[in-house]
């Protein structure tokens, strides 16, 4: 195979005219740049200079190879550019994935903040199984992901950025009897028929993590999988429900809410992504946007 940087060395000697003056342009001995052609006439197996007066000329095979040499330059230099704007994130594309109830919350205004900071990354978002979103990010399908997690899962290659703790609140219909408290006691709802609104995951898991540290477990008589219409559900009076403080944006007029303690469930959500792209500065972007809009 043709040593490409010999071949640059072939082009400094032809379109300077001689050896002495691409060893200046090069910063190397003459006799480096005469050894560097000799090497490279070896591999080529035909001559590429002759002599002319006290300077040289390229043969036909060392015209062939010095044209080659200025595209490839050209090339690299051009991949330069590329990957220096790929690096300052001035171009490129990130792949994002997140749950239902992260979109407007914390979605939204990060992707606006990260647009205007970033307006040549294009963007692919897609809404992702809450069951296991990190397959898209362990598996090369996206850049980040915003998922529930907790605090002391680690995972091989992943890089987690918690964000924030989301809180489960208690759903109640109106008039119901534990309305009177501003906050409930996690046990005083033991007795109560409760209405689910999680699918099997970890958003149910740390539902029922807390509900066993408060030594019971729900008896679900209403399975609902979507925040609205759980709250529903509530509302017509068929049971109460936890549900995360970021799934009660948009309440039922005929629900009341109220905190709960001892313990209070929580789901953690943190930006996932794998630890070979930290260093890129678009995604170092989207991460300070999923931060900032997580505290506001």
């Amino acid at each position: 195979m043709l040593d490409v940087r010999r071949m640059q060395v072939l082009r400094a000697v032809v379109t300077s005219g001689s050896v002495t003056a691409a060893a200046a342009d090069l910063g190397y001995t003459p006799s480096a740049v005469s050894q560097q052609v000799a090497a490279l006439e070896k591999q080529a197996g035909l001559a590429l200079l002759e002599r002319v007066g006290r300077g040289v000329r390229p043969t036909a095979a060392g015209r062939l190879l010095t044209e080659h040499a200025a595209v490839i330059g050209r090339q690299v230099a051009e991949a330069e550019a590329a990957l220096a704007d790929l690096r300052a994130g001035r171009t490129g594309r990130l792949a994002i994935r997140y749950f239902a109830t992260a979109g407007a919350t914390l979605v939204a205004p990060a992707l606006a903040r990260f647009r205007r900071e970033y307006p040549g990354v294009q963007v692919d978002l897609k809404m992702t199984d809450p069951e296991d979103p990190l397959g898209e990010v362990t598996q090369g399908r996206a850049d980040l992901a915003v998922v529930v997690r907790p605090h002391d899962r680690l995972h091989e290659g992943v890089h987690l950025v918690h964000l924030l703790d989301d809180p489960y609140r208690v759903v109640l219909p109106k008039g119901h009897r534990l309305t009177s408290k501003r906050v409930l006691d996690l046990a005083d709802l033991a007795d109560e028929p409760w209405v689910g609104s999680e699918a099997p995951g970890p958003c149910l898991d740390a539902m029922l993590e807390g509900c066993a540290t408060a030594g019971f477990g729900p008896h679900f008589v209403v399975e609902s999988e979507d925040y609205a219409t759980a709250q529903g559900f509530v509302a017509a009076g068929l049971g109460i429900g936890l549900i995360p403080e970021l799934g009660l944006a948009n309440r039922h007029p005929a629900v009341v809410v109220r905190k709960v303690r001892g313990p209070e469930p929580s789901r953690v959500i943190h930006a996932a992504v794998r630890e070979t792209s930290l260093g890129q500065s678009a995604l170092g972007g989207l991460l300070a946007a999923l931060r900032d809009a997580a505290t506001r």
